[in-house]
């Protein structure tokens, strides 16, 4: 799964980046933009942002500010807060997610398309649920990871 999402993340940067390239080239060079190319470089945009959140939750490297972690100074109190975070997390992110669904229902039944090219939105519209559900499963693996350590006493 690794390599895969590693893949996809390398493929998905590559075509924006070769998108807003060629971009910059028909438009400021040649002087003869290219209808559409913004609307198809959402898509891999849309998807490419959602994916970077989903690769952080899985490695577990999200920003944070752990500002309780200085006051505490135990493995076993740092695990405990671990746990509160991993908790709330998952408690506003299923929250989001239940919003996600909501939407995607909304875009599947409205089925828009883009202005000039006609390409239906809902490709793009679908990773907000794809991702949060990801990423609810990873913060759901985290939080149990922590309660095993502090169950066992291990460092998380």
């Amino acid at each position: 799964m690794d390599n895969f999402s590693k893949y996809l993340l390398t493929a998905l940067i590559c075509s924006v980046a070769i998108g807003q390239f060629v971009q910059v080239i028909t438009r400021y060079v040649l002087q003869v933009p290219v209808m559409g190319l913004e609307e198809t470089m959402a898509y891999p945009t849309v998807w490419l942002y959602i994916l970077g959140s989903v690769n952080a939750s899985r490695e577990n490297t999200h920003i944070r500010a752990n500002v309780l972690e200085i006051f505490v100074k135990t493995e076993k109190g740092h695990t405990i807060l671990a746990i509160i975070g991993e908790v709330i997390s998952l408690i506003v992110g299923l929250w989001l997610l239940s919003w996600a669904w909501d939407y995607t229902s909304y875009a599947w039944r409205v089925w828009r398309e883009s202005p000039t090219l006609y390409i239906p939105t809902f490709y793009a519209d679908i990773a907000l649920v794809i991702g949060m559900t990801l990423m609810m499963i990873y913060t759901a693996g985290h939080l149990l990871r922590h309660i095993i350590s502090l169950r066992k006493g291990e460092p998380a």
